[in-house]
């Protein structure tokens, strides 16, 4: 990121921190665009700041500096409930004594709408997530998914052009939340609305969002597409936070151009890209998805790197067989391959050869 966010995205945080106790910033000089009708997701461990960003900009939490900019007008000083922005939480929110209907009429009323408006914004709400026919119900007698698709029905009700979501599906099954996950992303882009965020969760980040940004230690440590932020790693920390990642440790023996030498520990030299290493002798973490092992001869690539390697275990899991491997001494180095009809199945004790290309091969900082 820029050291100052760019001041054309529809929110915007500039310079922003935030501090609970006058010493220790959870958010630390935060730059963050996001442009209209844009999905981003913060993506990060516990108390990484992500949750304190999104409560920044619902107004729930003050900026301790900077500013926080929605539609190009400073929103510091602005109270929550005028700030026209729709939330769903974790634990729904709903109003247990109200019906569905007076649940969705709540925000509307507070905006001083009339009573046909009223019922016609809250049908079309109860349609687009599929609940319609539960305008009389009470939170209690809802499933918990069904509870969910209220309270989503109720942040879009009043049409806001920006809507936020902490953690919205943290509480749901398996099933459901891949469910919920495309029906969020297909009704955020079929409104148009912009939408920010949160969760610890890699492949609801991943799939859902147009940008993710991984937040670790009150800083964003990558913003990208969810494609380049698998396949190009800036660091360690991102690299072992999005997806499965072999690391392999070693030093730096040579920089050349694209293209560096690493000595491993054990010994091995391999052919790394250089992402965040400068100099000769500086040590290295590489890292290399485990889809992008290959064993089989036939598929590896004029250019690719190979090294020996044990076979530790052999894990049969359907669409792919995972295998656990001994390599350069690490004894945790998977490789995914897809089950095809010609897939070898490896033994325990197996003695194999693996490849990689060097461009697969990211040669880190060692964190």
């Amino acid at each position: 990121m820029s050291a100052s966010a760019s001041q054309d995205g529809f929110v915007v945080f500039d310079k922003v921190q935030k501090s609970y106790d006058g010493e220790t910033l959870v958010v630390k000089d935060l730059n963050l665009s996001v442009g209209k009708g844009e999905f981003l997701t913060m993506l990060g461990p516990s108390g990484s700041g992500k949750t304190t960003c999104l409560m920044m900009l619902a107004g729930f939490e003050t900026a301790t500096n900077g500013e926080i900019m929605l539609d190009g007008k400073p929103i510091n000083s602005v109270p929550p409930h005028k700030r026209g922005i729709g939330m769903v939480f974790q634990n729904y929110a709903l109003f247990p004594h109200m019906t569905v209907g007076e649940n969705l009429s709540f925000p509307l009323e507070v905006r001083g709408m009339g009573k046909s408006d009223r019922e016609r914004k809250i049908k079309r709400a109860l349609d687009m997530v599929q609940m319609g026919g539960f305008i009389s119900r009470r939170p209690a007698q809802l499933s918990g998914g069904q509870q969910q698709r209220i309270a989503l029905a109720r942040a879009l009700v009043f049409e806001p052009e920006l809507v936020l979501m902490d953690e919205p599906l943290g509480a749901l099954d398996k099933q459901l939340r891949e469910h919920m996950q495309f029906e969020i992303t297909r009704l955020a882009h079929d409104l148009g609305i912009t939408t920010v965020y949160v969760t610890h969760d890699q492949t609801e980040a991943l799939t859902m969002s147009d940008n993710v940004a991984v937040f670790d230690d009150g800083r964003i440590q990558q913003l990208d597409p969810p494609d380049v932020l698998y396949e190009e790693p800036k660091n360690s920390f991102v690299a072992q936070f999005i997806g499965e990642n072999n690391t392999l440790d070693g030093v730096v023996k040579e920089i050349k151009g694209e293209e560096c030498v690493i000595q491993l520990d054990s010994g091995d030299l391999i052919d790394a890209k250089p992402v965040n290493v400068e100099k000769v002798g500086e040590r290295t973490r590489v890292s290399i998805r485990p889809e992008r092992v290959e064993a089989n001869k036939d598929r590896l690539k004029e250019g690719a790197h190979t090294i020996k390697a044990e076979v530790k275990e052999f894990i049969y899991m359907g669409d792919v067989f995972r295998t656990r491997l001994k390599v350069a001494g690490n004894e945790n180095f998977i490789m995914k391959t897809r089950n095809a009809p010609d897939q070898v199945r490896h033994k325990p004790g197996d003695m194999i050869e693996i490849g990689w290309l060097p461009k697969d091969c990211r040669a880190l900082d060692h964190s």
